[in-house]
């Protein structure tokens, strides 16, 4: 009886030995993965998911890995290979992935894989060198881990695959890159019109204003759509509409938003009043971006001076426009003037470097998109941006240039608003001996102040000092220790709005010279504007007002409990907004440099009637009054976005929060959510003294009672089943 109990119990233990490596081989060769991690870290994103699903022209993606390396390696080449498959799986069929062996020559390489290994070097994949231990014994051996995507003529390299940190990220993204174009041309249900809007009598009136050439826009226009389509994939058409009566000109102010021109009889060109329309629309679907042909500028002195806009970069305008309709234009655009903090170039040998160039932001947003430079006392704001960034502007702001940022966000481009309350001036240079005294603070008033007040939103003239704060550590001749710089306050995971998607992983910032930002409820709430409070500082933080001094060895918290609040940091607006300059008189450009307008408009053998001769031409500005949809984002500083609080990997939760809102300022919430679910740091959050007390004397007394209570529970368990199967036998 007991040899049969023995055989009976090894032949149950074989079976499920059996099946657990039965089941670890099938794991191996078959694809099956459960996320049960919080952020969804190893499941495939949507925007993953639609990348591979919308590819129009083949993608072959040749990955050289070497096998058997060891860990943490060895995982990585299995989630990179879990990762292609599940890509697959949602992919159509131009999507394909091969995985090449590169064996090492010392472990007997092959004739094939050595073939491979020129290959993955012809591609610019080389080995890179990793660590093991083997037999006790620390080693060195080269391994290939990188893999290349190609598609058409078009090829993409991921050298160095040493991490599934971001992994999901960077194969989306170079998918994205590489399809955009391509597939979302060839895959649009119908054509982008390019739509002249051109009445007939402003040809006429073309030569009085002094532009002999207007009569040519219709060709010019034309050709440029033809020329475009070829590079196009034959998906743009041309349409000329010519509103030649009041109604219809109306109409086509109304829909359009283009410029109108009225004039009196001009007896001079035999020319009777007439009113006449000028624009360009290229449409796609519901959505329309508009271009204005001709500008108007005021010349003191001189008068009004039209121009046309410059059509030998027609093509690139119209092409950018195009680019924006189907959702794959990548410029953002940057204040460049106005003394807003410059991008940084190339670092320069012996050249003094700028700490204010924001090098690393530049480099991590030029990953995925183009900064495009705007200079707004030149020229105005490209109405195919989808974003603008201003980023610390200290020159005042004409009225014309707040109305192009006006009409721009009215248009629909978001703004990106990292601005500073005050203007730090440095201290004049010390000569001989004296006391080395800080830089002044003066109140900013450049005028934008002004523009986003009426939005509904401002940064008020202070700064956030915190209790929660970043910490220096001081060299032993200074004491050694810690010392708080409470202006430098670390903004912790209840802080941050983790319930908006770009925001979801993120779980803790540092901020420095931070002022808190406020917003007009009744402004909101009469315009229909929602507000996210998107980060703030703890409950510890108190405001700095008045003198403005940060040396950290003259700050101290204040003695008072209730000097202590949670002050807002950042919002984000969206919705309809309505413009500053309803109800004003719509300002004009003005320039200061009549003497070369006034020779531009001149010619030897025809000279142009000038601008104070002309008749009373009305040419009223265009106008949106009330605007679509669009988003404005307000942070009280621009320290947020210097080199030495972002990491040039762009690793940092500060890198992420400012990439991811990037991205959901330009409608790619998806790719946002995306990066922020690989973010390490996730710090504790703060209990009290009493909740630390209890956990204590819980792990001291309370287990042991639960081990105690378990085991009479068992003891008590045993006994009735005894009992029970003696008065059964009983019986």
């Amino acid at each position: 009886m007991k040899g049969k109990f023995q055989t009976e119990t090894w032949i149950k233990f074989f079976i499920y030995a059996a099946v657990i490596v039965l089941i670890n081989v099938a794991g191996q060769s078959l694809f099956f993965r459960m996320d049960l991690t919080e952020n969804k870290l190893y499941s495939l994103s949507d925007a993953s998911k639609a990348a591979v699903a919308r590819l129009s022209e083949p993608l072959t993606i040749n990955v050289f890995f070497t096998e058997n390396l060891p860990a943490p390696h060895n995982t990585t080449r299995r989630y990179l290979m879990d990762l292609l498959e599940e890509y697959g799986l949602y992919a159509n069929r131009y999507f394909n992935y091969r995985f090449y062996d590169v064996s090492p020559q010392e472990e007997g390489m092959s004739e094939k894989a050595a073939e491979n290994r020129k290959m993955a070097e012809n591609y610019g994949i080389q080995p890179v060198e990793i660590r093991m231990f083997e037999k006790d014994e620390l080693k060195f051996k080269k391994a290939y881990m990188g893999l290349v995507m190609i598609q058409g003529d078009i090829i993409e390299q991921i050298p160095a695959i040493t991490t599934t940190d971001g992994l999901e990220y960077k194969l989306t993204t170079t998918i994205e890159k590489l399809n955009n174009k391509i597939s979302t041309l060839v895959s649009l249900p119908e054509k982008v019109t390019v739509r002249l809007i051109m009445s007939s009598a402003v040809k006429k009136i073309g030569p009085v204003i002094g532009i002999d050439e207007i009569s040519q826009i219709p060709d010019q226009i034309k050709a440029a759509v033809e020329k475009l389509n070829a590079t196009n994939y034959g998906r743009l058409t041309y349409d000329y509409e010519d509103p030649d009566t009041d109604e219809k000109i109306d109409a086509a102010l109304k829909k359009y938003n283009i410029r109108v021109l009225q004039w009196p009889d001009i007896a001079e060109q035999n020319i009777p009043a007439g009113r006449g329309a000028i624009g360009l629309s290229v449409e796609y679907g519901d959505e329309k971006a508009y271009v204005q042909l001709l500008n108007v500028m005021r010349i003191p002195i001189f008068g009004t001076r039209y121009e046309l806009i410059d059509m030998a970069s027609l093509e690139e305008i119209i092409n950018e426009h195009v680019e924006t309709l189907i959702g794959i234009n990548q410029d953002i655009g940057y204040l460049a003037d106005h003394g807003a903090l410059e991008l940084g170039g190339p670092a320069m040998m012996m050249q003094p470097q700028n700490n204010d160039a924001l090098r690393n932001f530049q480099t991590l947003v030029n990953e995925n998109y183009s900064l495009k430079p705007i200079r707004l006392k030149e020229d105005p704001i490209p109405e195919s941006l989808g974003c603008l960034i201003i980023a610390q502007p200290t020159e005042p702001f004409t009225d014309y240039e707040l109305f192009q940022i006006d009409q721009a966000l009215m248009r629909g481009t978001n703004l990106a608003i990292f601005t500073d309350a005050f203007n730090e001036i440095p201290p004049p240079p010390q000569h001989g001996f004296s006391f080395n005294m800080g830089p002044t603070y003066k109140p900013l008033d450049t005028g934008l102040e002004d523009l986003l007040a009426h939005y509904g939103v401002k940064v008020k003239p202070s700064f956030v000092l915190d209790k929660n704060s970043f910490r220096q550590t001081l060299p032993a001749q200074a004491g050694g220790g810690e010392r708080p710089i409470y202006f430098a306050p670390l903004i912790k995971n209840e802080n941050i709005a983790n319930d908006l998607d770009f925001l979801k992983n993120i779980k803790g910032l540092i901020a420095l010279n931070i002022s808190p930002v406020a917003v007009d409820s009744e402004i909101l709430k009469k315009n229909g504007i929602t507000a996210h409070e998107l980060i703030s500082s703890s409950d510890e933080a108190w405001e700095m007002t008045g003198q403005i001094n940060l040396n950290p060895m003259f700050i101290e918290p204040p003695q008072e409990k209730d000097k202590f609040k949670t002050y807002p940091l950042a919002y984000l607006l969206e919705g309809k907004f309505s413009s500053y300059f309803t109800g004003k008189d719509i300002p004009v450009k003005e320039t200061e440099n009549p003497d070369e307008s006034a020779t531009d408009m001149e010619t030897p053998d025809e000279p142009k009637i000038k601008e104070s001769n002309l008749p009373d031409i009305d040419a009223g500005e265009t106008f949106i009054s009330t605007g679509k949809p669009g988003k404005i984002c307000l942070i009280g500083s621009s320290a947020i976005l210097k080199d030495n609080l972002l990491d040039e990997e762009g690793r940092s939760p500060n890198a992420a929060f400012l990439l991811n809102l990037i991205d959901s300022l330009n409608g790619r919430e998806d790719i946002a959510a995306m990066r922020s679910k690989t973010q390490e740091f996730n710090p504790l959050e703060k209990t009290t003294a009493t909740t630390k007390e209890a956990i204590k004397w819980f792990n001291i007394l309370g287990l042991p009672v639960i081990v105690v209570l378990l085991g009479l529970f068992t003891y008590w368990r045993r006994r009735v089943r005894r009992k029970n199967i003696q008065q059964l036998f009983e019986k």
